[in-house]
This record gives C-alpha cells, structure tokens and sequence, in this order.
C-alpha cells in the first residue's frame, strides 16, 4: 500500500514538472494601450482600446500604443523594441505588428516594428505618417495622434498585403511651369506713344524755362549753396545690392531621405529583429 501511494505520489510530481516549462514560456499579455502617462481621458481610453483591438484582430497585425514618464533608463527604441517583446505582443510566427511609444519625460516618440511591421511601414512610409500625428503630439492633441497613428497602421497594412506599400515613389520630380507669354505692343503702337510722350515733355520744360527770366547760370553746384548753411555730421555708405551664391547641402542616403527604399533594421535584445523610427515632439 505504501508503495503505491509513494509510485502515484512520483507519477504527479513528474506531471506537474512536465508542465510547468508549458506555462513559464507563455508570455504575459498586456492590454494593447498602456496609458502609464495618463494623457486620455477615461473615455478616450475605451475607445482607443476598442479601436486597437479591431484593427490588430482583423488585420492579424497588433497595433501598441505605450505612454510613460521615464523609460528606466533605456532609449526610446530600446525600450519600445522590448516592451513589445517582453510582453508577448506580435503575431503569427514573425510577431507581425507595430508599437508605438511615448515619453513625457524626454519628449521623445519612437515606432517600433516588427515582422510584417517591417515589410508595411517602409522608412520611407514612418515619414510620412510623423508627418502627420507627430504635430498633434506637439498641440497635446494625444488622443487625435494615437487614433491618426492606428489609423494609418490600417491602411498601411492593407495597402502592403495589396502589393502596393507605402515607400519611395517612383515618379519623376515635379517641374516648375512655363511662365505666362506676355503680350509685345506692335512698333507702331510704340512709335507713337513715344511721339506723344517726347511732344509734352518737351512743352512742359520750354514753359518752365521761360518763367526763369532772373536766374543767370553759374559754373559750378557750388555757387547754389550758402556759407555754412549745411555741415556733413555722418558719413556712411550703404550697399544697395548683393550677390548671394547658395549651394545646395547634399541630402542624407539612409532612412532620413528613404533614397533606397524598404526598411532599415536593427536587433532587439531578446535577438528579434525590428524595424522603427523616431524623433522629438
């Protein structure tokens, strides 16, 4: 009897030592908006949350967005990069979706991509989506940024799994237009305003000249000044033209200008390949 009860008491030990690596490698997942800044109202947490959790379900591509006041010492993307590791968020087997972060404390932003993160939010594509809710950040405009970003994550998506991502476009640069053809006056036209115009001034000085009947001419401007009538107290000259040669500062290659296209690339520490982009607001 005694040997039974110890051979069952082996048998679940066993078990429950079999079991439990199962549930240590099982990530904890965290809601897909963490507000630790507290920047949205209760209200505009619930629907930023409901839209979150729409667009990553039906997309299969979660949409983060973190708010902190201090990032523990790491870099925006550092802790981006692992906040969307550590948490169990991306998925399918390349952990596919996009994170954004947040920082009061430095007034920094930085987006986090991963998997098919890389492949819809092109370098070139991020620049364009700070574009537009990097300057609700700067107004405080938190909620309008964070839906702008969600949104955009959408369609980006969904544009890339059309076979169309958002990257460097291929069209040729816009050309300034032709100025508009101005009009000549024929020489006839001109001749005779010409006439006319030579006709009255000509007039115009005779009748002045002839109501100066007691001014004799002198030989130089000095005889028309009187004697200590002006003094000169400040000298100065003035440059009424400049010329102003600029040339032109060479633009950077990498993601910056997104010369090349796709997306630039970097190793996390949990060794998972991201993708991002980030600056100041």
């Amino acid at each position: 009897m005694k040997k039974r009860f110890l051979s069952i008491l082996l048998a679940v030990l066993i078990v429950a030592l079999t079991a439990l690596p199962v549930f240590a490698v099982e990530p904890l997942k965290v809601p897909r908006l963490t507000d630790d800044a507290d920047l949205l109202t209760g209200e505009e947490e619930t629907k930023l949350l409901a839209k979150l959790d729409e667009i990553s379900e039906r997309q299969a591509f979660d949409v983060v967005v973190v708010t902190k006041n201090g990032l523990d010492g790491k870099t925006p993307q550092e802790y981006a990069d692992d906040y969307f590791d550590y948490n169990g968020f991306g998925q399918g087997t390349d952990y596919d979706g996009a994170l954004l972060l947040l920082d009061m404390d430095s007034r920094s932003y930085h987006i986090s991509t991963s998997g098919y993160g890389i492949t819809a939010l092109t370098d070139y594509g991020m620049t364009l989506m700070e574009d537009s809710f990097v300057p609700k950040l700067s107004a405080g405009n938190y909620y309008d940024a964070f839906t702008d970003f969600a949104n955009q994550c959408d369609y980006y998506v969904t544009k890339a799994k059309e076979g169309t991502p958002i990257d460097v476009p291929d069209a040729e640069p816009l050309t300034d237009p032709e100025p508009p053809v101005k009009h000549k006056p024929g020489l006839g036209t001109a001749g005779i305003a010409g006439a006319i115009g030579l006709l009255v001034g000509s007039l115009r000085a005779n009748g002045m000249k002839a109501k100066l009947k007691t001014v004799k001419r002198q030989q130089n401007a000095a005889e028309y000044v009187r004697r200590d009538s002006m003094r000169m107290r400040v000298s100065r000259d003035d440059f009424m033209y400049r010329n102003v040669t600029r040339t032109a500062r060479p633009k950077e290659t990498d993601r910056d200008s997104g010369s090349h296209g796709g997306s630039t690339t970097h190793i996390s520490s949990s060794g998972h390949t991201h993708g991002g982009s980030g600056g100041k607001f």
